[in-house]
């Protein structure tokens, strides 16, 4: 089993999702380790999460923490691949380091699609993932449009505007590398609401 796309499940904060994205053959997953976030990721408890999965790279995510500090904290995370941050100022510090970087940008109007798409290739250039999120944009023709040009310059993960029926659609007229969904919390201990992750991952199975 494979999925279409190359997929990252981001702030995973419980053994349920963990589990289940593990076994979906996703290809990253993100753990938040912003002390003082409501979903922040423990050394000891992701240890005792990761021991249980197998096949897929970890993702250390990071708001605003200097990167002198987040040296420091991902050393108490063996495993960890990649650094998601979020200050563009920040990657100049850390590019150079044994990690692959993610800069997220949240995205709150069309004018900073515009500068993304000015910078995309300096990106490129130094390897580094760019992931687009939004709680706002409306993901229409126009911003499709921007996103397949930043898309074209580097690589790009798509983190909103998807959902189960239009994500396949999403993909092939962007040409985005993939996509970036989030985990959730628990219900309660071992029992989790899996719909729209489980909606969006399904239809990206490849069939047998």
């Amino acid at each position: 089993m494979a999925l279409k796309t190359f997929v990252k499940i981001s702030t995973v904060n419980n053994l349920s999702d963990a589990r289940y994205c593990a076994g979906m053959y996703v290809d990253l997953m993100g753990f938040n380790l912003e002390e003082g976030s409501k979903d922040f990721m423990s050394a000891e408890k992701y240890k005792e999460l990761t021991e249980w999965l197998s096949g897929l790279k970890y993702v250390g995510e990071f708001e605003s923490t200097h990167p002198d500090s987040i040296l420091e904290t991902v050393k108490e995370y063996p495993g960890l691949s990649y650094v998601q941050i979020t200050e563009e100022a920040h990657l100049q510090m850390l590019v150079n380091t044994s990690y692959q970087l993610i800069l997220k940008q949240e995205i709150q109007a069309m004018g900073q699609l515009e500068d993304l798409a000015g910078k995309a290739a300096t990106y490129r250039e130094n390897n580094i993932l760019l992931l687009l999120e939004s709680d706002n944009l409306e993901f229409n023709e126009e911003v499709s449009q921007l996103v397949k040009d930043i898309a074209g310059k580097c690589d790009l993960l798509l983190g909103f505007g998807l959902e189960a029926g239009v994500v396949e659609t999403i993909i092939n007229q962007t040409g985005i590398k993939g996509i970036a969904l989030k985990g959730g919390d628990e219900i309660k201990p071992g029992l989790k609401d899996f719909d729209e992750l489980a909606d969006i991952l399904e239809v990206l199975e490849e069939e047998d």
